[in-house]
């Protein structure tokens, strides 16, 4: 196999990786990945937008975040495939111990595997290509589907001068996903995109762009995973989902970082008339979290749910929730989040209804359910509810426990041991999470709340 790197990606730091935000940085990027005149002119307008934008001053601290010693672009040496035995051996045993090739053969329609900045693996099984489904890596649509990526990506979903984060991305991006379902095109078996980040101080910024045409249906699986390093690393990803008039999209994310990870990710979803997105969140591992995920529903009678769950444990501050704003008569939104906090770990739910003026007949819940574990351990709750017109019903409660010696001390005198007994107040606590997951990823948000779980202190 042919693992030669073209000079332009060694120029943009294959081997040790690009540490700063800079126009060489940014050109060298877009030189490497044969990009059109517009994304290069997209980067450098985002990048001038970037350094003269101030950090938020809101929310978790970023201080221990160096941006200056980021490497933003990681290139893992290999060309894409679309067989397993085509990847190198190294780093296909990474996705074989993390499960994505059997994975793939069992239950989903289509995988792509993301290594540091870029794809080494994607395929998409040939009965949904044949139906005029597109499934491809980010950088690869650009360059085969123009005029559409160009229509879609950074425009008005998620507009380049959104926030900081978003300017970095613009000007950064790397991978990614991209796809597009035809018009009253179901597809029954899920999508699946990994993304692993590998290197120390890596920056990974991956675009996932999801088109649901008109009565079409799409669900997409989303798994994130990086080893521990001593440096700080950045994952400032962006997902920009259109679904169209009829359209339904179910996102589900598993975003298990390694504690020294600034996860700063943004997701948004533009909804059309009787359009429906459902969001299904788990977020454990790293370090800082700041992740909103937003519905705009702009058509009359569009839908938005979303359903999360954040385990911060000693040393984390996640700081998670939800965004709808309601634009359109008769639309609806449920919001329902699981915070749990341990061992001084920091869970925060901060999140926004907006009913515009003509969004009459809106009907919007949030409930916020937290578990918190151990004396110095801290759950927040932050709503926003912004209602600008008449004839609507917008609710939120909030409820907050904390795992006490009776609960422990009923189990445990039925012969169930401390650390089993506490494992099922908080499996119980996630199930509702855990039960709209696809079989083998509910078993893997499980397993990875019992390893956040061990040696907890009640």
């Amino acid at each position: 196999m042919n693992r030669t790197v073209t000079s332009e990606k060694a120029a943009a730091g294959q081997k040790n990786g690009l540490t700063g935000p800079s126009e060489q940085a940014v050109r060298s990027i877009s030189r490497a990945k044969s990009e059109p005149k517009w994304m290069l002119e997209k980067r450098l307008r985002a990048l001038e937008l970037f350094g003269r934008t101030p950090s938020p001053d809101w929310g978790p601290p970023l201080d221990g975040l160096d941006l200056g010693r980021i490497r933003y672009f990681t290139s893992p040496g290999s060309p894409e495939a679309a067989s397993w035995d085509e990847v190198p051996p190294d780093i296909r045993q990474t996705f074989e111990r993390l499960g994505i090739p059997e994975a793939e053969r069992r239950a989903l329609s289509g995988v792509g595997a993301q290594y540091d900045s870029e794809i080494v693996y994607h395929n998409l099984k040939r009965e949904w290509s044949a139906r005029g489904v597109i499934f491809e890596n980010m950088d690869t649509a650009v360059r085969r589907y123009p005029d559409l990526v160009r229509r879609h990506f950074m425009v008005d979903c998620v507009p380049v001068n959104d926030h900081k984060f978003t300017m970095l991305h613009a000007a950064v991006w790397s991978g990614g996903t991209f796809i597009y379902v035809p018009p009253g095109v179901s597809v029954t078996i899920p999508l699946q995109a990994y993304f692993r980040m590998n290197t120390e101080r890596a920056g990974q910024f991956e675009h996932t762009l999801i088109i649901a045409d008109k009565g079409s249906r799409v669900e997409y699986i989303e798994g994130c995973s990086a080893p521990r390093h001593a440096s700080s690393a950045l994952h400032a990803g962006c997902v920009e989902l259109y679904v169209r008039e009829g359209a339904t999209i179910r996102y589900s994310s598993i975003e298990n970082w390694s504690r020294n990870v600034y996860n700063l990710n943004t997701k948004r979803a533009l909804v059309d008339r009787g359009g429906s997105i459902e969001w299904l969140n788990g977020n454990l591992g790293s370090g800082t979290t700041m992740l909103y995920p937003c519905s705009v529903l702009r058509g009359e009678g569009a839908r938005s749910d979303s359903l999360g769950v954040a385990f911060a444990g000693a040393g984390q501050e996640l700081d998670t929730g939800t965004k709808v704003i309601h634009a359109a008569p008769n639309t609806s939104s449920v919001a329902r989040s699981k915070g749990i906090s341990k061992d001084g770990g920091v869970s925060t739910y901060r999140g926004i209804v907006q009913a515009t003026r003509s969004a009459r007949g809106t009907v919007s819940s949030v409930s916020c359910d937290a578990l918190i574990m151990g004396r110095s351990s801290v759950s927040n709750t932050c709503p926003f509810l912004h209602v600008e017109t008449d004839g609507v019903d917008v609710a939120h409660e909030a409820t907050v426990g904390r795992i006490g010696d009776e609960e422990i001390f009923y189990l445990t005198s039925r012969g169930i041991p401390r650390d089993r007994a506490l494992n099922m107040i908080v499996s119980g606590f996630v199930d509702p999470v855990v039960r709209q997951l696809p079989l083998e990823y509910a078993v893997e948000l499980n397993r990875l709340i019992e390893l956040e779980m061990e040696g907890a202190v009640g």
